[in-house]
């Protein structure tokens, strides 16, 4: 039992900090555009196929540094010839262009790739056993990716927070005119922050990519799980979404690592009762149910706290 929660709990703060990682920059975008990216996770994916191919052609540490940037590229051309043309119609049509976006990255992807997994492995260097707990070995990588994760948080902070180009990206958020006659280019400002927002979520695609599956239909796994963390946290709170990644990485993991069910805790149903729901439901293990938690504290938290956990209502 210790072993399990020991491990568990490793992987459920690694799972939520690779959640954080795709999320920061979806809540950069939100709370400095106001933009509700739903093609966040196809610049995830993207991030994940252009590391696999970087990797192949110059090695996996020149691809985690040139993969985000190239999906950086994407999302600043996505904002200066897509966002910016339809903003002026309202908060609905960023929704549409973004959703169909989505749908495009995906079949493009699909096309050059293919739709089966493709062979991105954990470089040499970083393919051994970190430490062992009990009779695991955890693996060097995944240490790699919690400090990557951890290091994005702390940077995103203090640039936000403490650099004058966080208050320009701020003030222009709120202020545009007010920002434009002090002499700082509004728009580029803009661009700028949705590229860095989806070179993030490159970034995630090119560490995790060799740790999950890198397939064409990646995006579609995580995405509804992204919004879950980014509404849960509370919509434009970075510290809201760090604790909603690993709240929900915790929860998740640990209800998938057990297996334990009402039959097993109190015992089975009275034969007599013959086959119902209510013996159905009585036989489904936590595991069984662990893909549905973080909708169901979504729906949760809406309910007890609409704006989220560090959430505001002008949010």
């Amino acid at each position: 039992m210790l072993e399990l929660i020991v491990i568990s709990t490793l992987n459920g703060v690694l799972f939520g900090m690779l959640l954080f990682l795709l999320s920061s920059g979806l809540t950069v975008i939100f709370s400095m555009m106001g933009v509700l990216n739903f093609a966040h996770a196809s610049f995830y994916m993207l991030g994940a196929f252009f590391g696999y191919q970087l990797t192949r052609w110059i090695g996996f540490w020149p691809a985690l540094v040139l993969a985000p940037l190239l999906v950086g590229v994407v999302g600043m051309a996505v904002e200066r010839y897509g966002l910016r043309n339809t903003h002026r119609h309202g908060h609905v049509a960023e929704l549409l262009l973004t959703f169909g976006l989505a749908f495009a990255i995906e079949e493009i992807v699909s096309m050059i790739w293919g739709k089966s997994p493709v062979d991105y492995r954990i470089p040499a260097a970083l393919d051994f056993p970190a430490f062992t707990v009990f009779s695991t070995n955890y693996p060097a990588y995944k240490i790699f990716m919690l400090a990557i994760s951890i290091s994005i948080f702390v940077a995103l902070l203090i640039v936000l927070k403490k650099t004058r180009v966080g208050l320009i990206v701020q003030a222009a958020l709120t202020y545009p005119t007010m920002v434009g006659h002090l002499g700082h280019n509004v728009g580029r400002v803009f661009m700028v922050v949705f590229g860095v927002g989806s070179a993030l979520a490159g970034l995630a695609g090119v560490i995790a990519g060799p740790s999950l599956v890198t397939q064409s239909d990646m995006a579609s796994l995580l995405g509804p799980i992204l919004f879950v963390v980014i509404v849960f946290g509370g919509l434009g709170s970075l510290p809201g979404a760090f604790i909603a990644s690993l709240l929900i990485g915790l929860i998740q993991t640990f209800a998938v690592a057990l297996n334990g069910s009402l039959a097993s805790a109190f015992g089975p149903l009275d034969p007599s009762l013959g086959p119902s729901v209510l013996t159905d439901i009585w036989n489904v293990t936590i595991a069984q149910i662990a893909p549905i938690l973080p909708y169901v504290l979504l729906v949760l938290i809406l309910i007890v706290r609409p704006m989220g956990l560090l959430g505001t209502r002008e949010t």
